[in-house]
């Protein structure tokens, strides 16, 4: 599929949250928003550019709520509400709304993205939907409800795709060289199942700007943001790879080789000098595709 979905073990938006254990999840997520801010802001600024002064700004599949309060910074004159399906991620949004100063313009709309929006107060100027459409198992349906969210002229932005993201070399002097692309490939087929698998699942070609037309929107740009951490790495940052690599040792341990497994246990073993825990050589590289599309009557 060549797209980025860089959430095994750790999804939290638009779909059953009844297995998830959010108190493990939210520093994660959180981590990987603040990680990434940089890009986020660069995409932020690119979507002024075609919404200068929206009055109401949705966050859809929100989850904590870090990009709500990008957004809010950027857009100072704009009210947000953070819509997720997951009321604990909501409850840290509005936390952190009211801790960062701009609770006072800021709301949250508990909503499964599969069934819409739910209850707007009116319609938004920009919608931001941050790989979130992929947890909904009929993204056709799901964008024509989004579309049904925006004021005419108003935006979509829809972050889905991208490149997946790399934090060794190739070679690590461990194991055989090409880990992370074995690993991305597993990886690619646990996401073909969780698609499946969810309810109402209707198989699309990815080309999101033909899906942002059959929405009734008019395409209107595609710009990719690269978040690019190079080595030495800050200790959150590590911190962040480490996370993440024990999620994907965990989630994609039944389709991973063994020779793989225990390389990977190498590299998550704190007392061990090759792990990522101490490597030298360790970075954070990949890439945000955001599409977007205005609503024209």
């Amino acid at each position: 599929m060549g797209q980025h979905h860089d959430h095994a073990g750790h999804d939290h938006a638009g779909h059953d949250h009844t297995d998830m254990d959010f108190a493990e999840m939210l520093p994660l997520l959180v981590r990987e928003a603040e990680l990434y801010t940089p890009s986020y802001r660069e995409a932020a600024a690119w979507l002024r550019e075609q919404q200068p002064e929206p009055g109401l700004i949705v966050d859809a599949g929100s989850g904590p709520g870090v990009i709500s309060g990008l957004l809010a910074a950027t857009f100072p004159g704009a009210r947000v509400v953070a819509v997720d399906g997951a009321g604990p991620l909501l409850e840290e949004a509005r936390a952190r709304a009211d801790r960062l100063g701009y609770g006072d313009r800021f709301s949250t709309l508990e909503a499964e993205l599969a069934n819409g929006l739910g209850e707007l107060e009116y319609p938004a100027d920009l919608l931001w939907a941050s790989r979130s459409l992929h947890h909904v198992g009929d993204q056709r349906a799901a964008l024509a409800g989004f579309a049904r969210g925006l004021a005419p002229g108003g935006t979509l932005a829809l972050l889905e795709g991208g490149l997946p993201t790399r934090f060794l070399p190739r070679d690590i002097g461990i194991g055989r060289p090409g880990l992370q692309a074995r690993i991305d490939a597993v990886h690619e087929e646990w996401f073909t199942q969780m698609r499946a698998s969810l309810p109402g699942a209707a198989a699309e070609i990815e080309d999101w700007p033909a899906l942002l037309s059959s929405a009734g929107l008019r395409h209107t740009g595609t710009r990719t943001f690269l978040a690019d951490l190079p080595a030495p790495l800050s200790d959150e940052a590590r911190a962040f790879v480490v996370t993440s690599l024990t999620r994907r040792r965990e989630g994609l341990a039944e389709g991973l080789d063994p020779d793989d497994l225990t390389t990977l246990d190498r590299l998550l073993d704190p007392d061990d000098k090759a792990s990522v825990h101490h490597r030298p050589d360790v970075f954070v590289l990949t890439a945000h595709t955001v599409y977007t599309a205005t609503r024209t009557d």
